[in-house]
């Protein structure tokens, strides 16, 4: 290899762009997981207690689906603050369930809406 010092340099990059080639694959099949985990209404990671204890938690479902937009003490960001919210639970439950501006639809399941929205009232 003394001859030619490309070699190594090459080599390195063979294994480089092989590594990158697996670990996308493995990528391809945590998603693959994730999306047969969220078919049958749990979550990854050990998050999935809710969906199996039957009962609803409404600040966990906020951690799992509001957290990013809404903030980490309800004080908004990309979305509007829920504390103190001027809004009736009637016209929070219409949002939960229908989306609004950059807010998906769907969030939560409509069986768990009147508790949802009545938590984010409850907020001070």
């Amino acid at each position: 290899m003394n001859r030619n010092p490309i070699i190594p340099f090459i080599l390195i990059m063979a294994m480089g762009i092989g590594l990158v080639f697996f670990m996308s694959l493995e990528g391809l099949n945590n998603a693959d997981e994730k999306s047969k985990e969220a078919e049958h209404g749990e979550k990854a990671g050990g998050e999935g207690e809710q969906a199996s204890s039957g009962e609803f938690d409404p600040e966990q479902a906020y951690k799992d689906n509001c957290l990013s937009c809404h903030g980490g003490n309800y004080e908004g960001g990309m979305g509007p603050a829920l504390k103190g919210t001027d809004k009736s639970v009637d016209e929070i439950k219409e949002i939960i369930k229908n989306g609004k501006s950059p807010m998906p639809a769907g969030l939560i399941e409509d069986k768990n809406l009147d508790a949802m929205a009545e938590w984010i009232k409850s907020l001070k």
